[in-house]
């Protein structure tokens, strides 16, 4: 991955639907060969921002280059270099994988032969060939999803919109495609621009995360800047010995202490900062640590805190139950 070089940049987008505004002003620099996830509750602006960079619908104000072409100049060059999958699958059903696939081919103009063997390519690749020559509609949730993501890589894009790729997925299935995705960013050096509404997904794959709320960027970081914006970090120490925790305990900022076992929280906030001022006190004076672990908090915490929003809006942290 070129780290210098842009496969999106985005500067003052603006859209508004009557007097209302969806996009106020939004500013984007996304690199080459990285998952980029874009958070926000429902009505925020994630879905017109898509619908904008996909050539979709046009934009009231901004400049937009998309995998180094101008939005509003080249949209066809736009459209060849990028790959959209949305959360409903655009598989269709009556035919085979094989056939999906090189029903795509068709439509990108690709040769017979070339189309073949791009879609025999791709079937091994997405662990689909046993089920090449069956009806989609007989494949598993998660085997319709490889087949669409698989059907957007026919025409080898630079820049991928992922839209809820695991909605309705069980666990297993859910966690290979996480795993497809960041092969297709370390393998291919194909960009992804991810909108998800489960907030476990966004931090186990993206490198950087942006938080929109009511049209308007309010952050944006890796997942752990994300979390050190935000309130709630403390270091929990079970100590060794009594000796230790009663010599430790009123030094050290602790807000909560169990005498019982030998255990105090230290907030991020307190009298010791960092976990390296920590291990350097306790080195210090002697003490003796049966246990140590450093607690932050999570994106849940973020989304809650940044976005300011009613909570029943808010994406879920984890997988949903089954």
């Amino acid at each position: 991955m070129n780290a210098m070089r842009t496969v999106v940049s985005v500067t003052g987008l603006r859209k508004s639907y009557g007097a209302h505004r969806v996009l106020d002003g939004v500013d984007l620099t996304i690199p080459q060969g990285t998952v980029f996830a874009l958070l926000g509750p429902n009505g925020a602006g994630k879905t017109t921002t898509v619908q904008i960079l996909s050539t979709l619908i046009k934009p009231d104000a901004g400049e937009i280059r998309v995998a180094g072409h101008d939005l509003a100049r080249e949209p066809d060059e736009v459209r060849a270099a990028i790959g959209v999958t949305g959360q409903f699958s655009a598989v269709d059903g009556f035919l085979s994988g094989e056939e999906n696939l090189r029903l795509m081919a068709d439509l990108l103009h690709l040769g017979r032969a070339e189309g073949r063997a791009r879609a025999r390519e791709l079937l091994e690749r997405f662990d689909l060939t046993d089920a090449a020559r069956k009806p989609a509609a007989t494949y598993s949730g998660g085997m319709r999803r490889r087949l669409d993501l698989a059907m957007t890589l026919v025409g080898t894009p630079k820049l991928i919109f992922l839209d809820e790729p695991t909605t309705g997925l069980d666990p297993r299935s859910r966690r290979t495609m996480w795993q497809i995705v960041r092969d297709l960013v370390r393998r291919d050096g194909v960009s992804i621009f991810l909108t998800t509404q489960y907030l476990e997904e966004a931090d186990e794959l993206a490198d950087r995360i942006a938080l929109l709320s009511q049209g308007r960027l309010v952050a944006e970081g890796s997942p752990e800047e994300l979390k050190r914006m935000v309130p709630g970090g403390h270091i929990v120490v079970r100590f060794a010995d009594p000796d230790g925790y009663r010599r430790a305990a009123g030094h050290l900022g602790a807000t909560s202490g169990d005498d019982a076992g030998l255990t105090v929280q230290i907030p991020d906030s307190g009298g010791v900062r960092t976990l390296r001022e920590l291990l350097e006190w306790l080195d210090t004076h002697a003490i003796d640590v049966a246990e140590l672990s450093v607690h932050t908090p999570d994106l849940d915490d973020v989304f809650l805190t940044l976005t300011q929003e009613p909570s029943a809006q808010r994406p879920s942290p984890k997988e949903p139950s089954r």
